[in-house]
């Protein structure tokens, strides 16, 4: 389940603590593969082993980078929200490179799914905790400028199921976001299946690969 799957990942941030530095660590995958909840996970867990008013840990979720959907409309890119594209790529690597050694509190965007747009400084970064969780789908993409960052990644963790639980996946986002079923799978496949296929392919290796999988009684993680 996904308490021992987040184990897995402390543990491996455990061995791979930097020293003078902060630690960054990758989560990625592809669209609805559960990165984001196995990266919340991880960071409430290694915060949960220290009493310090400081966090030890803090998520930094990529998706905060969107361009707004007024930017995105007047380059013919609305449709295609969610590609490579349609993010601060550059801003959001610079933000992460001076993640590792920055001495100030330093603050972040985050995304509003409902509102579906991004939040200036949202996310607070205190120069006294040590590791920053970033997640999202391009992180570990073999292509500039998203490749910038690999040298500052301590531990990488990709998250892949098939792409057909991921069809059925996003599906059912978008029927939660008011789409009758048709039109909701037609967004999918237009869309975030395109997407999804171009992180599974050009994605560098990651030092944990972790294919999910649902089964009748609910969500398990095969490795």
């Amino acid at each position: 389940m996904i308490d021992q799957d987040a184990k897995r990942v402390c543990d491996l941030i455990s061995s791979r603590r930097q020293v003078g530095v902060r630690t960054i660590v990758a989560i990625a995958g592809p669209p609805a593969s559960g990165k984001s909840t196995l990266a919340e996970t991880v960071v409430q867990s290694l915060n949960a082993q220290q009493s310090s008013a400081v966090p030890l840990a803090t998520l930094v979720p990529m998706d905060g980078y969107h361009l707004d959907n007024r930017v995105l409309e007047t380059r013919g890119l609305l449709a295609r929200k969610g590609a490579p594209e349609t993010f601060d790529a550059v801003g959001f690597c610079t933000a992460i490179r001076g993640l590792q050694s920055a001495q100030h509190e330093s603050f972040h965007p985050k995304f509003d799914r409902q509102m579906d747009l991004a939040i200036a400084n949202a996310i607070a970064v205190h120069p006294e905790t040590q590791i920053v969780v970033v997640e999202g789908n391009y992180l570990l993409m073999n292509s500039d400028p998203w490749r910038t960052l690999a040298d500052v990644y301590a531990v990488t963790v990709f998250v892949s199921p098939t792409l057909e639980e991921l069809e059925n996946r996003l599906q059912h986002r978008w029927i939660k976001h008011g789409f009758d079923p048709q039109t909701a799978l037609q967004r999918a496949k237009t869309n975030d299946l395109p997407n999804a296929e171009h992180v599974i392919r050009d994605s560098r290796k990651a030092d944990l690969t972790l294919n999910q999988n649902y089964t009748e009684f609910g969500m398990r993680y095969a490795f």
